[in-house]
């Protein structure tokens, strides 16, 4: 019999250095949950949090391409919401990515921000809660 769990979403990146890129996610304020190497450089799986947010991340096995930055977006991305903008964008540039749009208030009444990390993810964040009533 099959348990009953609510669906969630968690989102994963591979990365050609993918222990860089969970130094830049330590140093953007996530916590490292697990993480298991191949060797000393490979990432097989690696779980990082901040909040309730989980991304999973690992190294590359393929010569990928990302989307570059076209204006202020690769067209597409992650979303994290969280409640301080200014801090994690400050966090997040100061660590090494680039500012993209750098925090400000909305039309709507939220707070955003985004970013581009180190091998070209895009991440915006903000107040802003998808899914949620309005």
């Amino acid at each position: 019999m099959a348990s009953a769990m609510a669906e969630r979403l968690f989102a994963y990146l591979s990365y050609v250095d993918a222990p860089a890129a969970l130094r830049w996610l330590r140093e953007s304020g996530f916590d490292a949950l697990r993480r298991q190497d191949l060797d000393g450089h490979t990432v097989i799986h690696a779980e990082a949090r901040l909040g309730d947010a989980v991304v999973m991340v690992s190294s590359r096995d393929a010569a990928h391409e990302i989307s570059p930055l076209i204006g202020q977006s690769t067209g597409h991305g992650l979303y994290l919401r969280v409640d301080d903008v200014d801090s994690l964008y400050s966090r997040a540039v100061t660590a090494g990515a680039t500012a993209v749009i750098p925090p400000e208030d909305t039309e709507w009444g939220t707070r955003r921000a985004r970013v581009v990390d180190p091998e070209g993810h895009e991440w915006s964040f903000g107040t802003y809660e998808p899914g949620a009533a309005w």
